[in-house]
């Protein structure tokens, strides 16, 4: 054979390698690898840090102390920073106003309540340096559901945050009779601990990698918060894993103004960052108008995202400080399409990297985007990435019921193609309890996100909750929660995907799209609570009604429009649609909660109008045929 012969066919041979890696996605399958291999190197690993007794970020921090890597920020907040080797020893003083004024004992759990802010993070690094662990609550929580989560927690202290004084002191009495004692810490209390004395290594030694290091609390938008058991493992796992993930190193800095209290801006920011060195800069809460100043200021690198919050930057007049920053990177969950592309041509952002995961769940998937191809996916999985992965896969439910449809001989269906899909992820039927999510004394929590008898007897599964579509080019698309896709005129409504047609209109600040109960009506009907940007009060409403049957099937338009002023959320830029979907489409109920207006979209017709008593009956009576 000639050389040109051999040429050719080297070139058609790697013109067909590209082709087929293009098409079936082989070499980002490979970068993904199997997950049952991820686990066993991350078992190996937190192995080597038992023998070791370095399985905290105590000890992280103590070994950069040590060295010139000491001398790197590792905390930016507002006007104040710590070196890795302050931070380190900043933890001595508060540890041992825990240990010796408090008593706190190796295993016991301490709530914390607060916003972010340093101190936070250092009463939090110094329970766990003392052996003891945190029950990190929701500093918004106030009355019954603080009382719920701080007894539910079996702590003995709770550790407030002056700014919560407000919210917590109204119960303190309450607390106080459950034998819980409330005490309160600011910068200005922590600066008087001046006992810098060793602390003892026993409370660091012989740890359970399963036990608890934190309690991180459900939203509770379908009842009483739930204590999600993060164990001591957890914490230095994902801090090697997302960092390595992100390529974090000494000099980069991660922006981040999500709750600490949360596992967005604990497990996928700052525990990354001390693990690889990098900055965490800190913002006290999210406001449009500190964003982007604080990124231009601490010279970040990275930023983190969740929920709506990119929504509301996009919202924002145009301002000279949209550009010249020095991120290169948002990292996040909850990226909604009708916003992807607007939000990376208007910041000027190459990477949209893109998560799904919970802080209660078993599945996680990134997708770092740069590009059209997969803009809008929460990842890419070709046939390799199926094939090594068979403990995860996508099953067929009905949204109405939450329960899985299963074939003639009682099996659950797998989701194919284009068909939306609920995630589920094998168990180990032998130790169901093992590496698996828990929810804190709620035993029975954590058995109903599970289920048997999938695809063969005696198999067990954990439900995710959360629905998915892959496409034909094996792009993952994030659809909806389970309880959010609601049924009418038997098809399913994702609320996700009306809610990204309605925000494509100019005029609307945000969209919150939910289920209601309608007399007479099987399902649930559609309806949009709205707020319209400022001067956009006298929208169009025949316009928004022209776009919503333009762009959706006539079963997902809203058949209910309510126009609010403010939408409720958590901590974490998630619409809360608890108390929208109660109050439904009673009058009385709307009008006792506020200014609210509601309009509806009578059949026939191609414009909203207001919806009045008058229709509410007929409706009652039978009269009008949804």
């Amino acid at each position: 054979m000639s050389l040109a012969s051999i040429a050719g066919a080297a070139v058609g041979a790697l013109a067909a390698s590209m082709y087929l890696d293009a098409k079936f996605h082989i070499r980002n399958d490979l970068r993904q690898g199997p997950r049952k291999l991820g686990a066993l190197l991350g078992m190996r690993y937190v192995a080597q840090k038992m023998r070791e007794n370095k399985l905290l970020y105590y000890h992280v921090l103590e070994d950069r102390a040590d060295t010139a890597a000491g001398d790197n920020v590792a905390i930016i907040f507002e006007d104040r920073q710590w070196t890795y080797r302050e931070l380190f020893h900043a933890i001595h003083p508060v540890a041992n106003w825990l240990l010796k004024d408090l008593g706190i004992k190796k295993g016991e759990v301490v709530a914390i309540n607060g916003g972010n802010s340093p101190e936070f993070l250092l009463i939090m690094l110094a329970l766990e340096a003392i052996g003891a662990s945190g029950a990190l609550l929701n500093c918004n929580l106030t009355g019954n559901s603080l009382v719920h989560c701080v007894k539910l927690s079996t702590s003995r202290y709770v550790l407030a945050d002056r700014d919560v004084e407000k919210l917590v002191s109204p119960v303190e009495s309450e607390l106080k009779d459950a034998g819980i004692q409330t005490l309160y810490y600011s910068p200005s209390f922590v600066e008087t601990l001046k006992d810098t004395e060793p602390l003892p290594k026993e409370r660091r030694t012989g740890l359970d990698p399963t036990a608890t290091a934190n309690l991180l609390f459900t939203s509770g938008t379908t009842g009483l918060p739930k204590g999600t058991i993060m164990t001591r493992a957890r914490p230095l796992l994902l801090g090697k894993a997302v960092g390595g993930y992100l390529g974090l190193k000494p000099g980069q800095r991660m922006y981040t103004c999500l709750p600490l209290y949360h596992a967005t801006a604990l497990m996928l920011c700052t525990f990354p960052c001390l693990f690889t060195g990098a900055t965490i800069v800190l913002g006290r809460k999210f406001s449009h108008s500190t964003f982007w100043p604080d990124v231009h200021r601490s010279k970040a690198t990275h930023i983190q995202y969740v929920g709506e919050l990119c929504r509301y930057l996009i919202n924002q007049p145009p301002t000279p400080l949209d550009r010249g920053h020095n991120v290169r990177m948002a990292w996040g969950n909850g990226m909604r399409p009708d916003v992807w592309e607007r939000f990376r041509e208007r910041f000027g952002i190459e990477c949209i990297n893109e998560l799904y995961g919970a802080s209660d769940g078993m599945s996680i998937t990134m997708n770092a985007n740069r590009g059209d191809f997969s803009r809008d996916a929460v990842s890419v999985h070709g046939p390799l990435w199926h094939l090594m992965n068979r403990d995860e896969r996508r099953i067929l439910v009905d949204p109405a019921t939450q329960e899985v449809i299963r074939d003639k001989n009682g099996w659950a269906i797998e989701a194919k193609a284009d068909e939306v899909g609920e995630i589920i992820s094998r168990m180990d039927v032998a130790d169901p309890d093992k590496g698996t999510p828990q929810y804190f004394n709620n035993h029975s929590a954590t058995v109903k996100r599970r289920i048997r008898d999938v695809f063969r007897k005696g198999d067990l599964w954990f439900r995710s909750g959360d629905l998915f579509k892959e496409d034909s080019d094996h792009r993952l698309y994030f659809i909806d929660r389970l309880g959010d896709t609601f049924r009418w005129h038997s098809e399913n409504v994702s609320t996700n995907e009306v809610s990204d047609v309605i925000g494509e209109l100019p005029q609307i600040e945000e969209a919150n799209v939910y289920g209601v109960l309608v007399p007479n009506a099987e399902g649930r009907a559609g309806c949009a609570a709205v707020i319209f940007k400022e001067g956009a009060e006298k929208m169009d409403l025949a316009a928004l009604a022209a776009h919503c049957l333009a762009r959706l099937p006539r079963y997902a338009v809203p058949l209910f429009l309510r126009i609010t002023k403010s939408m409720d959320h958590t901590g974490t830029f998630k619409r809360q649609k608890e108390k929208l979907r109660s109050q439904g489409i009673d009058l009385t109920a709307i009008k006792k909660s506020g200014d609210d207006q509601m309009y509806w979209l009578p059949p026939g017709t191609e414009a909203y109008v207001p919806f009045e008593q008058k229709d509410l009956e007929t409706i009652k009576a039978g009269q009008v045929r949804l």
